[in-house]
Order: C-alpha cells, then sequence, then structure tokens
C-alpha cells in the first residue's frame, strides 16, 4: 500500500512539472486574452471625448504621398490624427461579423448568444438607439452576407452546422422564410463558418470557410480546412481552395476583385513561428497546411509527407507575426469621403495572442498598397487595447463605409466602436 501511494505521489508530482513546464512554454501570456477587463473601455473613451485628445508624433513616415504620420491619443488608445473613435453599441456579450443594410442599420451576429441583432442610429449622433433582435436560438451564427440586387433583400447567415437564407426586411429589420441551403461540418476546434458573396466569373457566388477541427491533422471531413464555394441557392456546393488551417474572414480588393483572407496559424511552435498570414485566395490552389505555412515552409514538427510537397502550395502574400490572430480585414474605398492617403489601403484586426509567452497583437494593423495591391509599408492604425499586458479588449472585424465611417467589433469588452474621419 505504502508502495502505490509513493508511485502515485511521483505521479502526481511528474504531472505537475510537465504542466508547469507547458503552462511556462505556451500558456503564461494568455491572460489577456482570457481574464476579464479592470477597465471599461466604452466609459474610458466617453470620458475622455469629454476633453481634448492629446496629440503626439509618431517617428517615422508614410510612403504613400511622403507625409508624415501623426497620431492622437484617445483615452487608452491611439490612432492616426484626423479620426475619431467613440462606442456606437455596449453589452452586446460577444459581437463578431458586421455588415450594414440599406437603411444604415448595422447587423451583428453574436454567437455565444445565437443571435443576429440590429442596431439603429436613429438621430446620427454616433451611437445606437436602437437594439433589436432579428433572430435568435440559432447555432453558434458568425458569418453574414446581404444580397439585395432590387428593393428586396436576402441575409445569409453561416451557423456553425449549415447556411440559412432569410427575406430581410430593412425597414422592419425582420427576417422570415427561413431557408437552409448549405449543410457544414459543425463544431470541432475551429466552429465559426464566415460566408462572403463575391462575383466569381462574372456570377455572385457564395464563399463559405469552414475551419480545420484539429490544431494539425489530416481531416476526414472533404469540406474542413477549407474555403468552399456554391450557388447563391446553394447549389453546387464545392471547394474552392485548401490548405487553410482557419480562414476566418473574407473580402473583395475593390480594384482587382481578388478575394484576400486572414490565416490563423498552427499552435505549439514557439513564439515566433508559424507566423499567420494574409492570403490572396485562387481556384483550385492548396496554402499548404497542415505540411507548410507561410511562404512554403516545411513543418518538420508535424512531418507526415515529403517536404517537395511544399513547392507544389500557394505561398502567404503577407507574413504576419506568430500568434497576432489576425480575423476582420477591410480595404478603404477610393473615391469615398475617407483621406486620399488611406485609399485602397488594407486594415487587418489582430485579436492578439494566447499561445504566446510575450502578448501580441489586439490593435488594427495598416498595410500600404498600391492599386494593384502590393505593399508599400505598413503600420499601427489603432492601438492601446493591450496596456502593461493587460488587455482592454479584443478587435474582430471591420466594416468600412464610404461616408468616412467605420465600424468595429469587440468580442471581449463586448462593444461597437464607431471610427470617424474628421478632416
Amino acid at each position: 500500500m505504502f508502495k502505490i501511494k509513493n508511485v502515485f505521489l511521483l505521479v502526481v508530482f511528474i504531472g505537475l512539472i510537465f504542466g508547469f513546464y507547458f503552462y511556462w512554454k505556451n500558456l503564461r501570456g494568455a491572460w489577456p486574452a482570457f481574464a476579464p477587463p479592470k477597465q471599461n473601455i466604452a466609459t474610458l473613451l466617453e470620458k475622455t471625448n469629454e476633453t481634448i485628445n492629446k496629440q503626439k508624433r509618431f517617428v517615422g513616415r508614410q510612403e504613400k504621398a511622403g507625409r508624415e504620420d501623426v497620431f492622437v491619443e484617445q483615452g487608452p488608445l491611439t490612432l492616426l490624427q484626423g479620426l475619431s473613435i467613440t462606442t456606437f453599441a455596449d453589452n452586446l456579450g460577444k459581437p463578431r461579423v458586421l455588415q450594414v443594410d440599406k437603411d444604415g442599420t448595422v447587423l451583428v451576429s453574436i454567437p455565444a448568444a445565437g443571435q443576429v441583432v440590429a442596431l439603429t442610429d436613429d438621430d446620427n449622433d454616433g451611437k445606437a438607439d436602437k437594439r433589436q433582435t432579428v433572430l435568435a436560438d440559432l447555432n453558434k451564427p458568425h458569418g453574414l452576407a446581404l444580397w439585395c440586387p432590387g428593393d428586396k433583400c436576402k441575409l445569409f447567415v453561416a451557423e456553425t452546422d449549415k447556411v440559412v437564407v432569410y427575406e430581410y426586411d430593412y425597414i422592419t429589420n425582420q427576417a422570415s422564410q427561413r431557408k437552409v441551403i448549405a449543410d457544414l461540418p459543425g463544431g470541432g476546434r475551429h466552429w465559426t463558418r464566415t460566408i462572403k458573396i463575391a462575383e466569381i466569373d462574372n456570377t455572385p457566388q457564395l464563399l463559405i470557410s469552414v475551419g480545420s477541427s484539429c490544431d494539425t491533422c489530416f481531416e476526414d471531413d472533404w469540406r474542413r480546412a477549407k474555403i468552399l464555394r456554391a450557388n447563391l441557392d446553394g447549389s453546387n456546393l464545392r471547394e474552392f481552395a485548401s490548405g487553410l488551417r482557419n480562414s476566418v474572414f473574407l473580402t473583395v480588393h475593390p480594384l482587382t476583385g481578388e478575394i484576400w483572407a486572414t490565416e490563423m496559424g498552427r499552435d505549439y511552435l514557439g513564439d515566433e513561428l508559424p507566423p499567420d498570414e494574409i492570403n490572396i485566395i485562387k481556384e483550385g490552389k492548396n496554402y499548404g497546411w497542415p505540411i507548410c505555412y507561410g511562404k512554403r515552409v516545411y513543418d518538420e514538427k508535424f512531418g507526415q509527407k515529403d517536404p517537395d510537397f511544399c513547392l507544389q502550395t500557394e505561398p502567404s502574400y503577407i507574413d504576419v507575426p506568430a500568434h497576432s490572430a489576425p480575423l476582420g480585414l477591410a480595404f478603404v474605398p477610393f473615391d469615398s469621403k475617407w483621406p486620399n492617403f488611406l485609399a485602397g489601403d488594407l486594415l487587418v484586426a489582430y485579436h492578439g495572442s494566447w499561445n504566446r509567452t510575450v502578448p501580441r497583437g489586439y490593435k488594427i494593423k495598416r498595410f500600404k498598397l498600391d492599386e494593384n495591391g502590393r505593399v508599400i509599408g505598413q503600420g499601427d492604425f489603432i492601438s492601446g487595447w493591450l496596456q502593461r499586458g493587460e488587455s482592454l479588449g479584443r478587435p474582430v472585424d471591420i466594416l468600412i463605409l464610404p461616408e468616412g465611417v467605420m465600424y468595429i467589433s469587440d468580442d471581449k469588452a463586448g462593444v461597437i466602436y464607431q471610427v470617424k474621419y474628421n478632416g
């Protein structure tokens, strides 16, 4: 009996040592991602908006138009001069994907609550006056897409196990005539499903991003770790691109029509590997996961195939620092009320790391692009959610309107921000 007890204690001791080692190597920087914020960022921003913002110069020069970037501090956040940020709506739980309808109402998915909510700013003061539940009791609704070829609109909603389409009335913000148009594999490690309507071969098509069920593995279900393509009625569901571990958000370049997507790399390769990615998605291409990452780099730790396989894959377009967790991405419109020096630039929400010893991300990154989408510079656009090892929020999706207004969802602070260009 005494020996059994000693063996048990030894096993527990070894387990504790291993657990501490694993925590120290992989998880000690996870607290900003999971610990609740100690301060309410909506309150901080509201107090700041009552005072004059303090301005400071940023050391560096914007490469487009040779202009110098000047930033302002607004409460805990730092953003480009000429911009202001306020809280459009708060107490939303964990808001994710954003859309705006023909009447200017902001729609947001809240997967944890199983809802899609409409937010209306009737008096145009930058704050939502009315909050209305459009849909409820859904299975982790994430992706949203509106299709309004005429006076009538259809609302597409991607739940974790299906895509559903509704008739949507933008006057009353009501959705009706529910119809399931595509079945998807539900749950898994990456449960979000994101959708985008894009013109492909001069035909509107539905793109559906389905993440992997694991960190690194070979999938049994042909639909996982891919972006799928279907007609708007859900017919002819097929593979569009593969080898994508978790491309949570998609967007379309306003001039080239190319599909751009963020991609989260695997975990447990250390603080600096593998890079997260921004990819230009091409039909029929394999982007490497789980064998390769970044610019055709062979994953030696997983190592399940010949490294020459990577030579056949599509390399990343932009490598993002590991564990930044890039999510929403959007292009600043051309010919809009946004300033010319921002036109065509790409903004990306870095949700922020958990699998890194020193936290990273928690900001909006700006990639300065020429008209053909070539990167000519980069820098922060909005930063400050990460404060001395603690996080006030985690940006998720970015919705940019031509009117010089932008919305950003935050699934940690439970808010949607409104960013305006004031000149």
